[in-house]
């Protein structure tokens, strides 16, 4: 059980698994008004970067769950070098379908909705494992400006253009769940380029490193098509954000 290799050779440098920095985490954080002692559950937590430093910074405890063995040792070191090991820690597993064990105050799903199979399914997972008047985060692409035509929307890993909604037409779907959104914070092209552009780099080096790696075909072919297909694509066309939802 674990993520293919490719998406792991391409993020091994990553701290964060998606377009917002660590200033835009420290934003929406700081943002959510947290009480020291808040209990979180990330599903899908990557590498930990989100729930380490809002321990450190916020005073929250929690439990991640991801299914790559990569990025939950890379969490759990984390978490020594932050030094709140005694209050988070992460499980290897697939976060499909996990309920916490307790009611928790922050349940959250940043950026793979695919786990509750979109994000109306995901929505309903994170309420099974929320406290009553708890918070919930969603991380989710969105049309920042709605493709051409179905080969940008390929661009921009869709399979098609009806894959996203707009940013508006997210806000009212989570609003059709049955939920008020009650804070955002977005990508921008800058955090974009920080998220993806360093892929480029980490897969250089690792091609460098590993020229009979089996993957290596399949590295070389992403490292050259990629750069031109994320400009034509997504740094123009897809937004992303987390969005914190409270039950009606």
């Amino acid at each position: 059980m674990d993520l293919p290799r490719i998406f792991t050779i391409r993020e091994s440098g990553h701290r964060i698994h998606n377009p917002l920095t660590a200033e835009k985490f420290a934003t929406l954080g700081a943002s959510l008004r947290l009480d020291p002692g808040t209990t979180v559950l990330d599903l899908a937590s990557g590498s930990g970067e989100m729930l380490c430093t809002w321990a450190r910074d916020l005073g929250c405890t929690g439990v991640g769950v991801d299914i790559s063995t990569l990025f939950t040792e890379q969490a759990r070191a984390r978490a020594v070098e932050l030094g709140v090991a005694d209050r988070v820690s992460f499980v290897h597993g697939d976060a499909t379908g996990h309920v916490a064990a307790e009611p928790v105050d922050l349940a959250c799903c940043v950026g793979a909705t695919w786990i509750g199979d979109g994000v109306a399914g995901t929505v309903g997972l994170l309420q099974r494992s929320l406290r009553p008047g708890g918070l919930m985060l969603i991380g989710e692409p969105y049309w920042r400006r709605t493709p051409p035509d179905e080969e940008t929307a390929k661009d921009c890993h869709a399979t098609a253009i009806t894959d996203f909604r707009t940013l508006s037409g997210l806000i009212e779907q989570f609003q059709e769940l049955g939920h008020d959104v009650v804070e955002m914070t977005l990508a921008d092209q800058d955090s974009w380029d920080r998220y993806t552009a360093a892929q480029w780099l980490t897969m250089r080096r690792w091609l460098d490193r590993n020229p009979a790696d089996e993957m290596a075909a399949e590295v070389r072919e992403e490292l050259t098509d990629e750069p031109a297909r994320y400009a034509r694509g997504i740094r123009e066309y897809l937004g992303w954000g987390v969005f914190a939802l409270m039950k009606r």
